[in-house]
């Protein structure tokens, strides 16, 4: 097989293969990177929560506490 692919043109090897392989694939691909996509953005947005509501707390104690009314 290897030497079968050696012996075909350059434009087979690198233009036809991976066009076939993305007409192929494409979906699969696409899929898998939406997901990777929708992860990192779901991570990203509870990073931001968590981070505003530690703000929002310290901020919340540090206020309470200099009061002394609690």
């Amino acid at each position: 097989m290897q030497e079968i692919y050696a012996g075909m043109p350059w434009w087979v090897k690198w233009i036809a293969v991976p066009v076939i392989a993305i007409f192929v694939f494409g979906g699969l691909i696409a899929s898998v990177v939406g997901f990777v996509i929708s992860l990192l953005f779901k991570a990203l947005v509870f990073v931001v929560l968590v981070g505003g509501l530690i703000f929002v707390v310290r901020k919340f104690t540090s206020s309470s506490s200099s009061r002394g009314d609690w």
